[in-house]
């Protein structure tokens, strides 16, 4: 097949653009793009690059590939802008890897996704969503927090806004936390329950079956009181964290927990789905129906790499289970 790459890749802005340092967090360097085309090169596919935005358009205008492999997170801070690139494809009738626009923008609205989740029996902390209109004097008044709270963009990936010093106990730390995040992110701020206990990533292919990867445990190589698999963590993944296979005889309860968020939120292809693990109960923090696959440093490639697959494997199983879905379907190119 020719397999299309839809993808956003980081740019250099200048100097005159003041945007916060994590805007582009979410999008792609060239050795991921590469990475992928190597892979899908090596199962015999013809590959063609296609990026995103206007000059996507005219690509698959001109000469439409037969399948898209997708990755693209959209461009501007809409809710919604993970959502269209599918909606395009599905448009013209190109059959494409991951999630259908209703899933990817139900995800990236982390307000959105908990009330699903929840409603599928699956734990979730407790969350409350600050519109941009609130007024922070009211948060200013209160005489305690109804929990510690973690505070977050509402509406963003990549842990874009998640920093050190979103974990607070006080209303005063709370109304400067959210001025903080207000200054960079136009768009309503996630006051979630921070739960201690073990950080898990679990990564699933698959549709009809879903297959669990693994489950990555993410442990802080320095002690922490309160740890936080932040921006900054990430950005430094290599001095700051330890990256270990949860065991299959402690897997039982976050596996079902993945499968029931996976289902209840439509999830198709592949998911990495985030958790934290307290007395035994899995809760359920967020999924990212668009997993970054760096071959070096995204969580779904190394939990792959400590179950045993190669990179090939990961982005062959990923292409298969769409291949498939289409097919049952009967909306591959004859």
């Amino acid at each position: 097949m020719k397999i299309g790459i839809t993808y956003d890749l980081k740019a250099d802005l200048p100097e005159s653009v003041h945007l916060p340092d994590d805007f582009q967090e979410e999008f792609d360097s060239p050795v991921t793009i590469e990475a992928i085309a190597a892979a899908l090169r090596s199962l015999g596919h013809e590959v063609q690059l296609l990026g995103d935005g206007r000059e996507m358009l005219e690509r698959l205008l001109l000469d439409p590939p037969d399948f898209v492999f997708n990755i693209a997170e959209g461009q501007g801070i809409g809710r919604c802008r993970e959502a269209r690139v599918p909606a395009v494809l599905e448009m013209l009738g190109i059959p494409y890897t991951g999630s259908d626009p209703l899933t990817l923008a139900a995800t990236l609205d982390k307000d959105v996704a908990k009330r699903l989740v929840q409603s599928a029996g699956v734990a979730v902390p407790r969350w409350t969503v600050l519109e941009t209109s609130h007024d922070l004097k009211l948060l200013s008044v209160l005489s305690r927090l109804p929990y510690t709270t973690i505070v977050k963009p509402a509406w963003e990936g990549s842990s874009k806004g998640i920093r050190g010093k979103c974990v607070v106990d006080r209303p005063d730390e709370l109304v400067e936390a959210v001025a903080v995040l207000r200054t960079g992110h136009s768009q309503p701020i996630l006051m979630e329950e921070y739960i201690p206990g073990e950080e898990l990533t679990v990564g699933i292919v698959g549709n009809r079956e879903p297959h669990i990867i693994g489950i990555l445990r993410v442990v802080p190589l320095q002690p922490a009181e309160r740890f936080v698999y932040s921006l900054e963590v990430k950005r430094d993944y290599r001095r700051q964290v330890r990256y270990e296979s949860w065991p299959a005889s402690r897997a039982e309860a976050v596996a079902d927990a993945a499968l029931h968020v996976y289902r209840a939120l439509g999830c198709r292809d592949v998911s990495r789905i985030d958790f934290r693990l307290k007395d035994g109960i899995p809760y359920f923090l967020e999924v990212n129906p668009l997993p970054g696959l760096n071959p070096e440093s995204s969580d779904l490639v190394i939990l792959s790499r400590l179950a045993g697959w190669s990179y090939e494997q990961l982005i062959e199983r990923i292409l298969q289970a769409a291949v498939e879905r289409n097919a049952e379907r009967g909306s591959l190119p004859s």
